[in-house]
């Protein structure tokens, strides 16, 4: 079947937002077959992966970091188009820089002897465990690579050889620090390959240890930026689904889905009433089931039990347009705290940290398109406590920017001030008022008790005719896991609806376990 050929009878979908994980789902529904609306509340295409454009800078609003292509390179084929000529990309090298506060830097590089010398300039004795430390990541993440491509609908997925033959390698109840003292004794070293954690919203000294496949796959697969900032590739996705014959409907939020009994027959928004043989939801999870499904209709998802579940962390930013080159900073730069665990522990408890690690984007040494010449677009991200901690983040915010400004002239060697011309400031709450529960921008966390079977399914198990794709789902926060989400996801339904599944990638999906 060619992409976007339609079948008989015109099955329709409806999907809510148009972030990635929803537009890849709408082109893989498409290619196989569905006739495809997709409904987003914002101005734009992109969800958290969109952009701010001010005052001629722009700044990814979001994820910053693009990792292991592979995916999406899969989606867009399915739809007969070439990944690269879309988004043009271009590989990190060094990929990353870290500070610490308490002196030194570590430059993240793919190539392995120069990796090799930044470990020994932090302890000479722990560069004899890089090698050993990637050949085993690299068994890890071909064993964990098959059940992040297969749903996980039932307990009957545990059964699959695939999952039993990895779990002597995901060593499941170690934490990633923990599991990463098998090769390195020095804690700066180990957390040089453990702050990725961090991209899920967790402690590297909680977060399961399989996560260690994080830094593994930057060093095996590339840290990449897409030409334009990553919101490049969500507008290359809206470009195709145009071609595809996708209406993409902006500014139009979703304020119901429709049912008979349990199952979906459509959804409503203040301008129309569509209705639909499927529906995929790529909002955020908690804050979408409890404005769009009545709790009735909720079993196993109820309030209830959301608000008894674990979220992620969040994030105060700002984005800041400067009348300079900021030439010695890297394009991406995390500042670690000195006193580390403090700072995680303070995260866990819902506060802003007294003396916060950050994260700088400093795109413009590699995309000058991101701001007039000779200017910097800086974007600047602290992890914080989500909204259950209690913090006035309307009081706060003001002396928050302030402190946020001393710390990052603390990592850079300058007070950035006096070269401010435009700004945008969030907070958690800020993310809240987007729709995103409790300002949990990584969603729900990646505990054990909340991954695999006991994340939302991708075949949304409380309601019919529903799937699901996003952080808040199987696998999980992260592009490639959102990707693959949208994969999962649309396999099922085309499957369901009789589409032709043939025409999406379906990597090491099981038939037995769909």
């Amino acid at each position: 079947m060619r992409p976007g050929r339609r079948t008989p009878g015109g099955r329709k979908v409806v999907v809510i937002g148009a972030g990635p994980g929803g537009l890849a789902a709408a082109m893989l529904a498409r290619a196989a077959g569905a006739e495809v609306t997709v409904l987003e509340r914002g101005d734009r295409v992109g969800g958290r992966t969109a952009s701010i454009e001010q005052d001629g800078y722009v700044f990814d609003t979001g994820p910053t970091f693009f990792l292991y292509p592979e995916v999406l390179r899969e989606v867009f084929a399915a739809t007969g188009r070439d990944l690269e000529a879309e988004v043009p990309m271009v590989r990190l090298d060094p990929m990353y820089r870290l500070l610490f506060e308490g002196g030194g830097s570590f430059d993240a590089s793919a190539d392995m002897d120069r990796l090799k010398a930044e470990v020994a300039r932090i302890d000479p004795a722990d560069a004899a465990g890089v090698e050993p430390y990637f050949a085993d990541n690299l068994r890890k993440f071909e064993a964990f690579k098959p059940i992040l491509q297969k749903p996980f609908l039932n307990l009957g997925a545990f059964a699959d050889p695939a999952m039993v033959r990895s779990l002597p390698l995901l060593r499941p109840f170690a934490t990633v620090d923990q599991d990463l003292s098998r090769w390195f004794r020095n804690p700066l070293v180990r957390l040089a390959f453990s702050f990725q954690s961090k991209y899920l919203g967790m402690s590297p000294f909680k977060c399961p240890s399989l996560f260690t496949i994080l830094a593994h796959i930057e060093y095996a697969h590339g840290v990449w930026h897409p030409l334009g900032g990553c919101n490049a590739i969500p507008k290359a996705m809206a470009r195709v689904l145009g071609d595809m014959g996708v209406d993409i409907r902006l500014s139009e939020p979703v304020e119901e889905m429709l049912f008979e009994g349990r199952r979906a027959t459509g959804v409503r928004t203040d301008r129309a009433t569509y209705a639909a043989d499927a529906v995929v939801v790529n909002a955020d999870f908690a804050h979408a089931m409890r404005r769009m499904v009545p709790n009735r209709l909720r079993r196993r998802w109820t309030d209830e039990r959301i608000d008894a579940k674990s979220f992620s962390c969040s994030t105060f930013m700002l984005y800041l347009g400067l009348d300079t080159r900021i030439e010695g900073l890297a394009h991406h730069t995390i500042g670690l705290s000195r006193d580390y665990d403090r700072n995680i522990r303070e995260i866990e408890e819902g506060l802003a940290p007294s003396d916060p690690s950050l994260y700088v984007q400093n795109a413009s040494v590699t995309d000058p398109s991101l701001a007039p010449p000779g200017h910097s677009a800086l974007y600047v991200l602290v992890p914080v406590g989500n909204l259950s901690g209690g913090t006035d983040w309307t009081t706060l915010a003001p002396a928050y920017r302030e402190l946020t400004l001393d710390r990052l002239a603390r990592f850079v060697g300058r007070d950035l001030r006096p070269h401010i011309r435009t700004e945008r400031m969030l907070t958690p709450r800020d993310w809240e008022a987007m729709g995103i529960h409790l300002g949990a921008t990584f969603n729900l966390s990646h505990n054990l008790g909340q991954m695999l079977h006991n994340r939302p399914h991708n075949r949304f198990e409380d309601l019919d005719g529903v799937y699901l794709t996003g952080g808040g789902t199987h696998p999980g926060s992260g592009l490639p896991t959102i990707f693959e989400s949208a994969r999962i996801s649309a396999r099922l339904l085309a499957r369901d609806l009789g589409l032709d599944a043939s025409a999406v990638p379906r990597g090491a999906m099981a038939e037995a376990a769909e």
